[in-house]
């Protein structure tokens, strides 16, 4: 139905930035740039020709009233004579809409129905134009959203300052980002501070800082100061060039309803061209036989009703409009889905298991409590934990300085050493200061008063210890998401009877997180092998009523994303592992999403389902009355472009997202 060449054929034009998916051959209207007034010309034309020809010329001789309808014939159906020319050629395309739309035209036009003749052609004209503007509303949403591929990128070399394409920029160069340029590639910010908008990656339009040390993603657009970095990744394995590939990769991922459509007309539509020839022919050779009046020019009209009707492009065009406008209305939403069967299994889930630690938590440890000794002030425990721990790259360092709240005075700290797995031994005001696990500290100091002491509820516990013997324990816990109780409160809102946590952490942190959530059911201490295994039991347990998702960000993720029903991966700060394996991917790590995204594919599915219902009923319909000689070419018209743009709109819903 579409306007489009057969994109089969190959292309030797190697343009970039053409959406009609053709890779940009010069043959479709895309690649010639013609403007929305320029496509709708000929039709236009058409229009008039066909109103002359129906109303001006009405009371005028036949030959003028012929003339203009074969004008008419020409503007409206050129294209689609030459591509049912085209397609005689290829045994597997001769039986498509376009044969169809020209035998039923020119059959028209040889019973003398000159208006017939040229409305078929031109509302299946219109009609694919409005299922191209459609489309083309449906790529541009997604093409706003992965607008990120810089022109260029400033690669610093000495002293000079280079523009060169961005799949130049290699691993270790030096890059320089001026305010209002977008990132060209994956990288660690080296100079300068700057404020980032994310909005083309994850649908967020609150802006974040960066300074030095800090990673940047291709992409993102620079808003502030300038910033030079340097790259960590070439252009075509960062984070744009992957979003685009996984978005370009979608539609070749059909689902089920959409191939069972496609396989459909393959059989459909020869089994109605053979039927139409048997009304055409068949059913008046038998009333000759049978010696009555063969009646052929009755039958023949009959049968080009039949043809008409048969066209099975409301199917063929809106299934797959449908699946393709619910991927871009999700990606407005900053939701990635990898193709249609994604979207089939997503409208099914029916239970949602979580990764805890970056899923539903910030996979930040933050100090939750200080405890000092007997004698002992709390305040003076955590300074002496910052100072001795001002160097370490940890995480839990990295939550004890946050807590403490300014810089460590260098001035105070003797030296410091840190010993891998255990804890950092350092010289504070010089005393011999050790903070670590209770083992640590108790070898660092000689004092066993660590060791079982403290007690951290669900959280990771830091001791401190001078060589006076043990001052206090440091606890500090990985907390929910603030969006974390409403997503799961969102997910049963939405249906979904079961919602489980599956962690690798120990299990008074995975059921503090699970209390504060909401979630019945943890399962703790998994190794990939077991969530892998737990999935599974899970999917066993609903027994083929509904499918199975899982949500996760980490490399330890990878292999149950993949064997889930559902794979969906965080994609802020998630593992290229985990995003690779998952079908789904949530750009801004907002685990709310995950019931967002299946609303939108059970609206998506609601909406094929009903188009394929009413485009069948509709069809068998007007088939039944037409071979009963109560409907004529008008309605088998009704029957093929009415119905195929009355589900082409209800296609286009589903780019909609916004209020789902």
């Amino acid at each position: 139905m579409s306007d489009h060449h057969d994109k089969n054929e190959k292309c030797n034009h190697s343009g970039a930035g053409h959406d009609c998916g053709c890779g940009g051959c010069g043959e479709c209207r895309e690649c010639r740039h013609e403007s929305k007034g320029e496509r709708w010309l000929p039709l236009r034309l058409a229009l008039a020709a066909t109103t002359v020809a129906l109303l001006l010329l009405a009371p005028m001789p036949s030959p003028a009233r012929v003339a203009a309808a074969v004008v008419g014939m020409l503007l409206a159906g050129a294209e689609v004579f030459e591509r049912a020319v085209r397609g005689l050629r290829r045994p597997r395309g001769a039986f498509d809409e376009n044969f169809l739309m020209t035998v039923a035209s020119l059959g028209a036009a040889a019973l003398g129905e000159w208006p017939e003749a040229v409305a078929v052609l031109l509302f299946y004209r219109i009609g694919g134009r409005l299922e191209d503007e459609a489309g083309e509303r449906s790529r541009r949403n997604v093409a706003r959203l992965l607008d990120l591929r810089p022109e260029y990128a400033r690669v610093v070399r000495g002293d000079v300052i280079e523009e060169i394409p961005p799949d130049g920029v290699r691993v270790g160069d030096i890059l320089e980002v001026r305010p209002g340029e977008r990132v060209p590639v994956d990288g660690v910010a080296t100079a300068g501070h700057s404020t980032m908008d994310a909005a083309a990656l994850t649908g967020e339009s609150l802006p974040f800082a960066v300074a030095p040390g800090d990673s940047v993603k291709s992409g993102c657009v620079n808003l502030t100061g300038t910033m030079r970095m340097r790259a960590t990744r070439q252009y075509s394995e960062s984070t744009a060039a992957r979003i685009l590939a996984l978005v370009e990769s979608a539609a070749e991922r059909r689902a089920r309803p959409e191939a069972f459509i496609r396989r459909f007309a393959r059989v459909y539509t020869p089994s109605v061209c053979a039927l139409a020839l048997a009304l055409a022919v068949g059913v008046p050779l038998a009333r000759l036989a049978l010696g009555t009046e063969p009646a052929w020019g009755d039958w023949t009209r009959r049968a080009l009703v039949a043809l008409l009707v048969s066209c099975p492009c409301a199917l063929v065009v809106s299934v797959p409009l449908s699946f393709f406008g619910g991927i871009g209305g999700a990606g407005s939403q900053g939701i990635l889905v990898k193709g249609s069967n994604v979207m089939e299994a997503l409208a099914r889930v029916r239970a949602v298991a979580f990764d805890k630690t970056g899923t539903l938590t910030r996979g930040v440890f933050e100090v939750s409590d200080v405890l000092p000794v007997a004698g002992r002030d709390a305040a003076a425990v955590l300074d002496l934990a910052a100072h001795a721990e001002a160097d370490s790259p940890h995480p839990l360092a990295r939550g004890i300085l946050r807590a403490f709240g300014r810089a460590p005075d260098r001035k105070r700290l003797g030296g410091s050493e840190e010993v891998a797995g255990r804890g950092v031994r350092a010289i504070v005001d010089g005393r011999q200061v050790a903070v670590g696990g209770g083992r640590f500290v108790s070898d660092e100091t000689g004092s066993a008063e660590c060791l079982g002491a403290g007690g951290a509820q669900g959280g990771a516990e830091v001791h401190v210890a001078t060589g006076g013997g043990c001052i206090g324990h440091i606890e500090l816990s990985d907390a929910p998401r603030s969006e974390s109780a409403e997503a799961v409160s969102a997910l049963r809102r939405a249906g979904v009877t079961l919602v489980e946590i599956l962690t690798g952490d120990r299990e008074p942190a995975a059921r503090r997180v699970a209390d504060a959530l909401g979630v019945e059911e943890v399962r703790a201490g998994l190794m990939p092998d077991g969530k892998v295994a737990a999935i599974e039991e899970l999917m066993a347990r609903t027994n083929g009523h509904g499918t199975v998702a899982f949500v996760g960000d980490g490399l330890n993720d990878a292999p149950v994303l993949a064997r889930a029903d559902v794979g969906i991966a965080m994609g802020g700060l998630g593992s290229d592992a985990a995003i690779e394996a998952a079908d789904a991917v949530i750009m801004d790590d907002d685990p709310r999403k995950v019931a967002k995204a299946i609303r939108l594919a059970r609206r998506c599915m609601a909406v094929v389902r009903q188009n394929i219902v009413f485009a069948i009923g509709a069809k068998c319909a007007v088939l039944a009355l037409g071979a009963a000689n109560m409907a004529g070419m008008w309605a088998g018209i009704f029957a093929d472009v009415g119905v195929m743009l009355l589900c082409v709109l209800n296609a286009a819903r589903c780019l909609d997202a916004r209020r789902v």
